[in-house]
Formats: structure tokens, sequence, C-alpha cells
């Protein structure tokens, strides 16, 4: 399976960029609902908790933070939460995060590899990272996140 790359410019600074990456105002707004929650340290676990198939506290997506550099880079592996799979625990992927400012700027560059072949949410989370990161742009930009009517 390819690797989903995606490469976009948000009118702002790092710091704001990263704000909203992880703070629980910002991930429940550009993540479906969803607050991540971690204590951000190398091998520390993190999961996105939020309203879904389980009640409110549905755990979304899971896995351990590989590398956490504030206002830099943010990598992790990541699982469909135990709602979504049985197989959860073996469909094992990575993300990883990077800012870098570009004048007055932030480019930010999101990379999720490491697909096991035949990966069942491959094709949702193709089509699921282009939403959140227009609606991390939006954020950022304007204050508020994307309405995709649901």
């Amino acid at each position: 399976m390819e690797d989903l790359r995606y490469e976009l410019y948000i009118g702002a600074a790092p710091e704001a960029v990263w704000h909203a990456l992880t703070s629980p105002e910002g991930t429940k707004a550009i993540f479906f609902g969803s607050v991540l929650k971690s204590t951000f340290e190398a091998g520390a676990p993190y999961e996105y908790v939020g309203p879904g198939n389980d009640g409110e506290e549905t755990v979304h997506v899971y896995g351990k933070i590989l590398e956490f550099e504030p206002y830099r880079i943010m990598s992790m592996t990541e699982h469909p939460g135990p709602s979504y799979r049985e197989n959860h625990a073996e469909l094992e992927t990575r993300v990883t995060l990077t800012l870098e400012t570009v004048g007055n700027c932030t480019k930010v560059t999101l990379v999720n590899d490491q697909w096991p072949d035949n990966h069942p949410s491959y094709e949702n989370t193709k089509s699921s990272w282009p939403m959140i990161l227009s609606s991390l742009k939006s954020f950022v930009e304007t204050g508020k996140a994307l309405d995709f009517g649901w």
C-alpha cells in the first residue's frame, strides 16, 4: 500500500498549529469531536476519545508516541479503535506530522506510512486526512473548524 502524504501551508506560527493539534479544544474541533489523551512522551500511549460506537468515550484511534518535539514533530503508531476492527491490535500504521516555518506561515507535512497489506481502513483514512487537514487550516486561521454536515 502506498504511503499517504499531504502538505499544506497555514497562515500562522507553528505554535498556533501545534496548539490546535494537541489541545483538547483544538483536537475536538478538527478530529470530529475527539480529544487527544496522552502524556506526550516518547513511548507513552495516546488515544483519540470522543463520541462514537461506544458512546461519549469511544476510542477512535490509539497507539504510542514515537517522537514528540513541540512545535516541530509528532510521530506515533496508529491503530483503529477496538469498536472498529476485531483485529485492531495488529493493524498498525505510523503517522508523522512535521511543522516548518516558511515566511509567516507554517508548512505542515503529514505522512501516514507502514501500512500492512490489505489494511481495511486504508481507503477511509485516505479520504479522512484531507478533511482533517482542511479543518485544521480553517480552525487555526479563522477559529472555526469546517462543518461537514454531520
